[in-house]
């Protein structure tokens, strides 16, 4: 893991669109921009920190989000996503984000993720696919 140490930074943006909203989540009314694709955001920055290091045939796998949504973002905002690897222990790779939508910060989060090898990963996935389908 010694092509992951902390400092790494990655930056994501999107414009805030209708399918963004929380409103096209199931909360009527609230047209503004969803904590689900907020979430989705922090998480895209933190990829775009390591993707370029990698090695073949690994990945990374969520495994905890903890996010503060702080403010609102109507359509039409630009919000940016900005990602630093703060700590690394082994496989164990941990992200400070921040959010701003070019008026209020939106978001503060910590998100960890882990470092697996692809392979593995999706052998465990197909054989639980298996169990799953004798139930």
């Amino acid at each position: 893991m010694s092509q992951f140490t902390s400092g790494l930074t990655g930056q994501m943006s999107k414009v805030v669109k209708t399918s963004d909203l929380a409103s096209a989540f199931g909360n009527p009314g609230a047209d503004v921009l969803s904590s689900m694709t907020l979430m989705t955001l922090l998480e895209q920055s933190c990829l775009a920190a390591i993707g370029e290091r990698l090695e073949q045939g690994q990945m990374t796998v969520g495994a905890r989000m903890e996010m503060d949504h702080l403010a609102p973002t109507p359509p039409g905002f630009k919000v940016t996503a900005v990602a630093e690897l703060s700590e690394v222990k082994g496989p164990k790779l941990v992200f400070t984000v921040s959010a701003h939508d070019g008026v209020d910060q939106v978001a503060r989060a910590v998100h960890v993720r882990y470092v697996v090898e692809r392979e593995r990963f999706f052998k465990g996935v197909e054989q639980k696919s298996e169990q799953g389908s004798q139930s």
